[in-house]
Order: structure tokens, then sequence, then C-alpha cells
């Protein structure tokens, strides 16, 4: 997926979707803002608030119109589930996800470029599909082949310091992560209102 300047992206969206925003010298605007002072004390239509949130989780998962579009689709589509809980899981259950999640990568997009290149294997298989969906006690490591790439350089040092979600657990000692249950809706590291967004494509 091409990404234009994240910089303009982020001040337009209000919000550090790209890891290129998240410095203190870095500072949103944000359209909501610009609703806002459009639309007077009002503040943005609820429209216009669906629509931000929909392009922030898309941005925020690198994805296509496309993609995203049938991730909704699908959760909805899912039997006794609740579609926003769905749209979630199917969303952090991308292998390009775990990864980052993990702290395997330092953004989803080096994810996913980890993942293509054959760099990560599942249950010691190497899986190049990133939107692969993880399943619960499967094995996420780096192949070993790949260890001394540039790529995983800063490895040892940035995961001592990364907070992993719930679902994940990544072993130091043995360079590997786990899924070890499921991801959940309403975790401490969820930013974006997904009812929001599925009334947003309930209404195009």
């Amino acid at each position: 997926m091409k990404i234009g300047p994240r910089y303009k992206i982020c001040r337009r969206l209000g919000d550090r979707v790209f890891g290129k925003c998240q410095t203190t010298k870095f500072t949103v605007s944000g359209t909501a803002k610009k609703m806002t002072s459009k639309r007077g004390k009002r503040g943005p239509s609820e429209y216009g608030q669906q629509l931000l949130e929909k392009q922030k989780a898309r941005m925020t998962y690198v994805l296509t119109e496309r993609t995203f579009s049938n991730y909704v689709k699908k959760a909805r589509s899912i039997k006794g589930g609740n579609p926003t809980a769905e749209l979630y899981k199917l969303l952090e259950g991308r292998l390009d996800n775990a990864v980052y999640r993990l702290g395997l990568a330092a953004t989803r997009l080096a994810a996913r470029q980890m993942v293509s290149h054959g760099h990560i294997l599942i249950n010691g298989k190497k899986v190049t599909i990133s939107s692969y969906q993880v399943r619960k006690d499967e094995v996420i490591s780096i192949r070993p082949g790949s260890r001394d790439n540039g790529k995983f350089k800063e490895l040892e040092e940035r995961l001592k310091t990364a907070t992993t979600p719930d679902w994940l657990i990544f072993d130091l000692a043995k360079n590997q992560g786990l899924i070890k249950g499921q991801p959940v809706l309403g975790g401490s590291e969820l930013t974006l209102n997904f009812g929001a967004i599925l009334e947003y494509y309930s209404r195009v």
C-alpha cells in the first residue's frame, strides 16, 4: 500500500497514526479541529467523525480501503458475534500486526516487510502472507538465517522496553512469541472507536 506524506496525514487525521509522528517535536493540528472551526460550536458532524475514525483505523493498520472494508463485511457476517469486537479481532489478529505488537518491528509497515521477505516463522514454518490470521498457541519466531539481518540489529534492546498486549507473550530467552489468546476489544492499547467505524460503513 502506497502511503502519502506521513506528517500531513497525521495532522489531517488529528492523531499520531504513524511512528514517524510519535515524537515530542511533532504536534497534531487535526482535521477534527478544522471541522469544528468550519461548523462553529457544533463541532464536526456525526458522519464526519465516523469518517475520521475510519481513516484513522485504516492508516493505523496500513490497509487499503478495499481491504479494510472487506474486514468490516467479514466482521458483520460472523454469526453470533459482536461485529465491533470481531472487526477488532480480525485487524489485531493479522500476522504483521502481531509481529509489531510483540516488539519485533518498530512499525506495522516494517513488520509487514519482515513477513513478506520471509523473516518470520509460524510454528517453525515460513509464512509470507501479512494478512495471515494468527491462532491461539501458535509460536512466532524469527527465521534463524535472518537473525543477523540489520532489521533485527537493535531487537534485544527494543524488546526489553516493549509492552505487549495481554493476548501475546514474548520469551526473550527463546527469542519467540506465543499467541496465548485472542485480541479482546477494550484493551489498554485501544485508541480507536470501532463502533463509529461500523456506523460509517452502515451509511455508505
